[in-house]
């Protein structure tokens, strides 16, 4: 076996090993689902999907760098199949349920200006970067080696609603991952640090 599937049975076992956080909705909040995909870069090591969101007037996440993924719709019968279905709309990359390596804990904005919706992300690890095709929703994507990102990590001053506030992230290059994506991220770099 190559070194980066050893990788992704060690985080299978520590992600098996732990039991997520889980937010019990309140009545009418929504549901949503992100997928964390790994996949091996050139040298073997472990690198992460993000997208940019394509900009839209009213959402609050658009032009975001985030994980794929979205609303739960009525008809999943599960967030993990919110996650498989808006990964394939969004970038057109199908999730074997054999990819699955486990979950993090759920999360919800701590901003009260944000819709307050409770975010469940999935983690997959794929043998090989598959092609991405992306949707209408997605400006651009970036394959974000576990090094870069490790190295990327920082605070920076954003204005946000007219006030300044200095928030945890990554910069790597022109972009700069914070927020909700940042909340997921930073535990799950700490996991596999530790394998």
């Amino acid at each position: 076996m190559s070194e980066f599937g050893d990788s992704l049975d060690r985080v299978r076992a520590r992600l098996a090993a732990s039991t997520p956080r889980r937010v019990v909705p309140l009545p009418g909040q929504a549901q949503a689902a992100v997928a964390l995909i790994l996949a091996p870069e050139a040298r073997g090591d472990p690198e992460i999907l993000f997208i940019k969101r394509a900009e839209y007037d009213g959402d609050p996440w658009s032009g975001h760098l985030a994980l794929p993924g979205g609303r739960r719709h009525r008809e999943d019968p599960d967030l993990r199949s919110t996650a498989v279905r808006e990964t394939a709309e969004e970038v057109g990359i199908a999730l074997p349920s054999e990819a699955l390596l486990g979950e993090l804990d759920d999360l919800s904005p701590v901003s009260p200006h944000l819709p307050q919706v409770i975010v469940r992300p999935f983690v997959y690890g794929l043998p090989a970067e598959p092609p991405v095709f992306p949707s209408a929703e997605v400006a651009l994507h970036l394959w974000i080696p576990r090094d870069v990102l490790g190295a990327a990590a920082t605070t920076e001053t954003l204005h946000l609603l007219g006030q300044p506030r200095v928030v945890r992230g990554y910069r790597v290059g022109p972009h700069f991952i914070w927020g909700m994506t940042e909340r997921i991220i930073m535990p799950f770099m700490q996991l596999l640090d530790t394998i």
